[in-house]
Protein backbone atom coordinates (compact mmCIF):
# COMPACT_ATOMS: atom_id res chain seq x y z
CA UNK A 1 0.00 0.00 0.00
CA UNK A 2 1.55 3.18 -1.03
CA UNK A 3 1.06 6.07 1.12
CA UNK A 4 0.50 9.56 -0.65
CA UNK A 5 1.09 13.21 0.85
CA UNK A 6 -0.68 16.85 -0.01
CA UNK A 7 0.84 19.62 0.29
CA UNK A 8 -2.02 21.59 2.35
CA UNK A 9 -2.00 25.76 2.38
CA UNK A 10 -2.10 26.38 5.36
CA UNK A 11 -2.17 30.18 4.76
CA UNK A 12 -5.13 32.21 5.93
CA UNK A 13 -6.93 33.27 3.12
CA UNK A 14 -6.99 37.12 3.58
CA UNK A 15 -2.95 36.45 3.58
CA UNK A 16 -2.83 35.29 0.19
CA UNK A 17 -5.23 38.00 -1.59
CA UNK A 18 -2.74 40.11 0.11
CA UNK A 19 -0.11 38.72 -1.77
CA UNK A 20 -1.75 38.76 -5.04
CA UNK A 21 -3.15 41.84 -4.51
CA UNK A 22 0.89 43.40 -4.14
CA UNK A 23 1.92 41.35 -7.15
CA UNK A 24 -0.60 42.48 -9.30
CA UNK A 25 0.03 46.18 -8.16
CA UNK A 26 4.24 45.52 -8.96
CA UNK A 27 3.22 44.19 -12.54
CA UNK A 28 0.58 47.25 -13.24
CA UNK A 29 3.36 49.53 -12.03
CA UNK A 30 6.10 47.95 -14.53
CA UNK A 31 3.62 48.16 -17.30
CA UNK A 32 2.97 52.31 -16.30
CA UNK A 33 7.03 52.44 -16.28
CA UNK A 34 7.19 51.85 -19.74
CA UNK A 35 5.08 54.48 -21.51
CA UNK A 36 6.90 57.15 -19.17
CA UNK A 37 10.12 56.11 -20.34
CA UNK A 38 8.85 56.13 -23.72
CA UNK A 39 7.67 60.02 -23.27
CA UNK A 40 10.81 60.81 -21.60
CA UNK A 41 13.10 59.32 -24.30
CA UNK A 42 11.48 60.06 -27.41
CA UNK A 43 9.82 63.59 -26.07
CA UNK A 44 10.57 65.24 -23.03
CA UNK A 45 14.95 64.95 -23.40
CA UNK A 46 14.31 66.43 -27.03
CA UNK A 47 12.08 68.93 -25.54
CA UNK A 48 14.73 69.35 -23.00
CA UNK A 49 17.20 69.70 -25.53
CA UNK A 50 15.53 72.47 -27.91
CA UNK A 51 14.50 74.37 -25.25
CA UNK A 52 18.59 75.05 -23.94
CA UNK A 53 19.56 75.72 -27.49
CA UNK A 54 16.62 78.15 -27.49
CA UNK A 55 18.18 79.99 -25.12
CA UNK A 56 21.70 79.95 -26.36
CA UNK A 57 23.00 82.53 -28.16
CA UNK A 58 24.68 82.08 -32.01
CA UNK A 59 28.37 81.23 -31.87
CA UNK A 60 30.94 80.43 -34.85
CA UNK A 61 31.72 76.90 -33.31
CA UNK A 62 30.19 73.28 -33.95
CA UNK A 63 27.35 73.18 -32.33
CA UNK A 64 26.68 76.90 -33.40
CA UNK A 65 25.38 77.95 -30.05
CA UNK A 66 26.70 78.85 -26.78
CA UNK A 67 27.01 76.58 -23.65
CA UNK A 68 24.37 76.72 -20.89
CA UNK A 69 26.51 76.29 -18.37
CA UNK A 70 30.07 77.73 -18.08
CA UNK A 71 32.57 77.84 -15.26
CA UNK A 72 34.88 80.72 -14.57
CA UNK A 73 38.94 80.55 -13.87
CA UNK A 74 37.88 80.15 -10.65
CA UNK A 75 35.76 77.26 -10.47
CA UNK A 76 32.35 78.69 -10.41
CA UNK A 77 29.42 77.76 -12.42
CA UNK A 78 27.56 79.99 -14.10
CA UNK A 79 23.95 79.62 -15.84
CA UNK A 80 23.42 81.90 -18.77
CA UNK A 81 20.00 82.07 -19.86
CA UNK A 82 19.33 84.42 -22.64
CA UNK A 83 15.72 85.31 -23.93
CA UNK A 84 16.40 87.09 -27.16
CA UNK A 85 15.42 85.02 -29.64
CA UNK A 86 12.24 85.28 -28.18
CA UNK A 87 12.50 88.93 -28.66
CA UNK A 88 13.45 88.74 -31.68
CA UNK A 89 10.87 86.22 -32.85
CA UNK A 90 8.44 88.55 -31.62
CA UNK A 91 9.39 91.74 -32.55
CA UNK A 92 10.35 90.26 -36.44
CA UNK A 93 6.89 90.36 -38.42
CA UNK A 94 8.20 87.53 -40.80
CA UNK A 95 7.76 84.97 -38.31
CA UNK A 96 4.06 86.39 -36.55
CA UNK A 97 2.85 85.97 -40.34
CA UNK A 98 4.05 82.65 -40.72
CA UNK A 99 3.08 81.78 -37.92
CA UNK A 100 -0.84 83.22 -38.95
CA UNK A 101 -0.24 82.06 -42.29
CA UNK A 102 0.43 78.28 -41.14
CA UNK A 103 -2.57 78.41 -38.55
CA UNK A 104 -4.59 79.60 -40.79
CA UNK A 105 -4.20 77.04 -43.40
CA UNK A 106 -4.00 74.19 -40.61
CA UNK A 107 -7.50 75.42 -39.68
CA UNK A 108 -9.30 75.50 -43.15
CA UNK A 109 -7.94 72.26 -44.10
CA UNK A 110 -9.13 70.66 -40.94
CA UNK A 111 -12.10 72.01 -41.71
CA UNK A 112 -12.36 70.99 -45.24
CA UNK A 113 -10.98 67.26 -44.34
CA UNK A 114 -13.66 66.87 -41.23
CA UNK A 115 -16.52 68.31 -44.11
CA UNK A 116 -15.66 65.59 -46.54
CA UNK A 117 -14.46 62.97 -44.34
CA UNK A 118 -17.35 62.93 -41.99
CA UNK A 119 -19.44 62.00 -44.78
CA UNK A 120 -17.24 59.07 -46.06
CA UNK A 121 -16.60 57.59 -42.63
CA UNK A 122 -20.81 57.63 -42.21
CA UNK A 123 -21.12 56.27 -45.31
CA UNK A 124 -18.53 53.37 -44.92
CA UNK A 125 -20.18 52.59 -41.93
CA UNK A 126 -23.61 52.30 -43.13
CA UNK A 127 -22.33 50.26 -46.19
CA UNK A 128 -22.81 46.42 -46.78
CA UNK A 129 -20.66 43.18 -45.35
CA UNK A 130 -18.80 43.13 -48.63
CA UNK A 131 -18.71 46.78 -49.38
CA UNK A 132 -17.00 48.02 -45.98
CA UNK A 133 -13.96 45.93 -45.77
CA UNK A 134 -13.30 47.39 -49.76
CA UNK A 135 -13.96 50.99 -49.04
CA UNK A 136 -11.59 51.03 -45.94
CA UNK A 137 -8.91 49.07 -47.84
CA UNK A 138 -9.08 52.61 -50.78
CA UNK A 139 -8.68 54.13 -47.45
CA UNK A 140 -5.60 52.98 -46.82
CA UNK A 141 -3.97 51.89 -49.89
CA UNK A 142 -2.09 55.70 -50.44
CA UNK A 143 -0.23 54.64 -47.11
CA UNK A 144 1.79 51.77 -49.06
CA UNK A 145 2.67 54.51 -51.40
CA UNK A 146 5.17 56.84 -50.86
CA UNK A 147 4.69 60.14 -48.76
CA UNK A 148 6.84 61.88 -51.30
CA UNK A 149 6.21 59.82 -54.12
CA UNK A 150 2.11 60.97 -53.82
CA UNK A 151 3.19 64.19 -53.09
CA UNK A 152 5.41 64.36 -56.55
CA UNK A 153 2.57 62.86 -58.54
CA UNK A 154 0.24 66.46 -57.56
CA UNK A 155 2.89 68.33 -58.85
CA UNK A 156 2.22 66.82 -62.41
CA UNK A 157 -1.80 66.60 -61.83
CA UNK A 158 -1.21 70.38 -61.08
CA UNK A 159 1.33 71.90 -63.29
CA UNK A 160 0.87 74.04 -65.49
CA UNK A 161 1.51 71.41 -68.35
CA UNK A 162 -0.18 68.78 -66.08
CA UNK A 163 -3.04 66.45 -66.13
CA UNK A 164 -5.83 68.94 -65.19
CA UNK A 165 -4.47 71.62 -67.72
CA UNK A 166 -4.16 69.17 -70.27
CA UNK A 167 -7.55 67.82 -70.29
CA UNK A 168 -9.12 71.26 -69.52
CA UNK A 169 -7.95 72.61 -72.69
CA UNK A 170 -8.38 69.07 -74.90
CA UNK A 171 -12.09 69.50 -73.75
CA UNK A 172 -12.28 73.26 -74.92
CA UNK A 173 -13.06 74.92 -71.56
CA UNK A 174 -10.29 76.89 -71.01
CA UNK A 175 -7.81 78.20 -73.99
CA UNK A 176 -4.50 78.46 -71.84
CA UNK A 177 -3.18 76.29 -68.34
CA UNK A 178 -4.27 77.93 -65.39
CA UNK A 179 -2.17 78.65 -62.82
CA UNK A 180 -2.80 76.09 -59.78
CA UNK A 181 0.59 74.70 -58.75
CA UNK A 182 2.96 76.97 -56.42
CA UNK A 183 -0.02 78.37 -55.50
CA UNK A 184 -1.89 78.00 -52.00
CA UNK A 185 -4.32 76.34 -53.48
CA UNK A 186 -1.97 73.73 -54.42
CA UNK A 187 -0.68 73.31 -50.63
CA UNK A 188 -4.54 73.16 -49.81
CA UNK A 189 -5.07 69.66 -52.04
CA UNK A 190 -1.96 68.28 -50.90
CA UNK A 191 -2.69 68.92 -47.15
CA UNK A 192 -6.04 67.68 -47.45
CA UNK A 193 -5.45 65.08 -50.16
CA UNK A 194 -2.77 63.68 -47.25
CA UNK A 195 -4.20 63.97 -44.37
CA UNK A 196 -8.04 63.01 -45.24
CA UNK A 197 -7.14 59.32 -44.20
CA UNK A 198 -6.54 60.61 -40.80
CA UNK A 199 -9.78 61.91 -40.58
CA UNK A 200 -11.81 59.58 -41.68
CA UNK A 201 -10.54 56.34 -39.63
CA UNK A 202 -10.99 57.94 -36.24
CA UNK A 203 -14.42 58.68 -37.31
CA UNK A 204 -15.01 55.28 -38.44
CA UNK A 205 -13.46 54.08 -35.75
CA UNK A 206 -15.87 56.17 -33.51
CA UNK A 207 -18.95 55.66 -35.50
CA UNK A 208 -18.36 51.94 -35.74
CA UNK A 209 -19.29 51.74 -31.77
CA UNK A 210 -22.74 53.71 -32.15
CA UNK A 211 -26.22 51.47 -31.27
CA UNK A 212 -27.95 51.99 -34.13
CA UNK A 213 -31.03 51.37 -31.98
CA UNK A 214 -30.81 54.82 -30.45
CA UNK A 215 -32.00 56.07 -34.57
CA UNK A 216 -34.38 53.48 -34.83
CA UNK A 217 -36.00 54.82 -31.33
CA UNK A 218 -35.95 58.12 -32.70
CA UNK A 219 -37.32 57.55 -35.19
CA UNK A 220 -40.28 55.28 -33.72
CA UNK A 221 -40.83 58.71 -31.76
CA UNK A 222 -41.83 60.67 -35.00
CA UNK A 223 -37.93 61.86 -35.44
CA UNK A 224 -37.09 63.04 -38.73
CA UNK A 225 -33.72 62.07 -40.33
CA UNK A 226 -31.84 65.33 -40.56
CA UNK A 227 -33.44 66.01 -36.60
CA UNK A 228 -32.04 62.56 -35.90
CA UNK A 229 -28.45 63.26 -37.09
CA UNK A 230 -27.89 66.40 -35.52
CA UNK A 231 -29.83 65.55 -31.82
CA UNK A 232 -28.51 61.78 -31.38
CA UNK A 233 -26.00 60.64 -33.87
CA UNK A 234 -23.79 63.75 -34.14
CA UNK A 235 -23.14 64.55 -30.47
CA UNK A 236 -22.50 60.88 -29.83
CA UNK A 237 -19.51 61.54 -32.70
CA UNK A 238 -17.94 64.35 -31.30
CA UNK A 239 -14.92 62.53 -29.68
CA UNK A 240 -14.23 61.30 -33.21
CA UNK A 241 -14.49 64.62 -34.58
CA UNK A 242 -12.22 65.69 -32.06
CA UNK A 243 -9.91 63.31 -32.61
CA UNK A 244 -9.49 63.17 -36.19
CA UNK A 245 -9.34 66.91 -35.94
CA UNK A 246 -6.30 67.09 -33.86
CA UNK A 247 -4.93 64.18 -36.19
CA UNK A 248 -5.24 66.72 -39.02
CA UNK A 249 -4.34 69.54 -37.19
CA UNK A 250 -1.32 69.28 -35.75
CA UNK A 251 0.95 68.12 -38.75
CA UNK A 252 -0.69 70.28 -40.63
CA UNK A 253 0.72 73.22 -38.99
CA UNK A 254 4.29 72.46 -38.92
CA UNK A 255 4.04 70.83 -42.52
CA UNK A 256 7.15 71.09 -44.51
CA UNK A 257 7.18 69.02 -47.37
CA UNK A 258 3.90 69.91 -48.90
CA UNK A 259 4.47 74.34 -48.95
CA UNK A 260 8.18 73.35 -50.25
CA UNK A 261 6.88 71.51 -53.46
CA UNK A 262 3.45 72.48 -54.14
CA UNK A 263 4.02 75.93 -52.90
CA UNK A 264 7.31 76.21 -54.17
CA UNK A 265 8.15 78.89 -52.01
CA UNK A 266 5.03 81.17 -52.69
CA UNK A 267 3.57 79.77 -49.22
CA UNK A 268 5.34 80.46 -46.22
CA UNK A 269 4.52 77.49 -43.23
CA UNK A 270 6.48 77.48 -40.01
CA UNK A 271 8.08 74.39 -40.78
CA UNK A 272 9.97 76.02 -43.78
CA UNK A 273 11.09 78.23 -41.52
CA UNK A 274 12.46 76.12 -39.51
CA UNK A 275 14.34 74.49 -41.89
CA UNK A 276 15.95 77.59 -43.51
CA UNK A 277 16.98 78.64 -39.91
CA UNK A 278 18.62 75.27 -39.14
CA UNK A 279 19.72 74.08 -42.57
CA UNK A 280 20.90 77.80 -44.42
CA UNK A 281 21.57 80.34 -41.91
CA UNK A 282 22.69 77.94 -38.92
CA UNK A 283 20.62 79.81 -36.74
CA UNK A 284 20.10 76.80 -34.14
CA UNK A 285 19.22 79.17 -31.43
CA UNK A 286 16.53 81.24 -33.10
CA UNK A 287 15.05 77.93 -35.40
CA UNK A 288 14.58 76.00 -31.24
CA UNK A 289 12.75 79.29 -30.25
CA UNK A 290 10.45 79.30 -33.01
CA UNK A 291 10.20 75.20 -32.79
CA UNK A 292 9.11 76.25 -28.89
CA UNK A 293 6.70 78.98 -29.95
CA UNK A 294 4.92 76.67 -31.94
CA UNK A 295 4.91 73.43 -29.30
CA UNK A 296 3.31 76.02 -27.07
CA UNK A 297 0.57 77.16 -29.76
CA UNK A 298 -0.35 73.82 -30.33
CA UNK A 299 -0.17 72.06 -26.86
CA UNK A 300 -1.63 74.87 -24.76
CA UNK A 301 -4.94 74.89 -26.76
CA UNK A 302 -5.08 71.27 -26.43
CA UNK A 303 -4.55 71.03 -22.51
CA UNK A 304 -7.30 73.87 -22.59
CA UNK A 305 -9.78 72.13 -24.18
CA UNK A 306 -9.11 68.20 -22.71
CA UNK A 307 -9.57 70.52 -19.42
CA UNK A 308 -13.05 71.71 -20.17
CA UNK A 309 -14.05 68.28 -21.87
CA UNK A 310 -12.97 66.49 -18.41
CA UNK A 311 -15.37 69.05 -16.16
CA UNK A 312 -17.82 68.85 -18.68
CA UNK A 313 -17.83 64.98 -18.28
CA UNK A 314 -17.44 65.28 -14.43
CA UNK A 315 -20.81 67.90 -14.50
CA UNK A 316 -22.50 65.10 -16.29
Amino acid sequence: MTETSEHIDTAPVPARRGIMRRVQDSWRQIITIIPFFYLLVFFLAPFFIVAKISLAELAIASPPFTSLIEWTDSGVMTIRLVFDNFIYIWEDSLYLDTYLNSLKISITSTVICLVFGYPIAYGIVRSGPVAKPILLFCIILPFWTSFLLRVYSWMGILADQGTINNLLIALGVIDEPIRMLYTEFAVYIGIVYTYMPFMILPLYANMEKLDGSLNEAAADLGSRPANTFFKVTLPLTIPGVVAGCLLVFIPATGEYVIPDLLGGGNVQMIGRVLFNEFSRNSDWPVAAAVAIVLLVLLVVPMMVFQNFQGKASEDQ
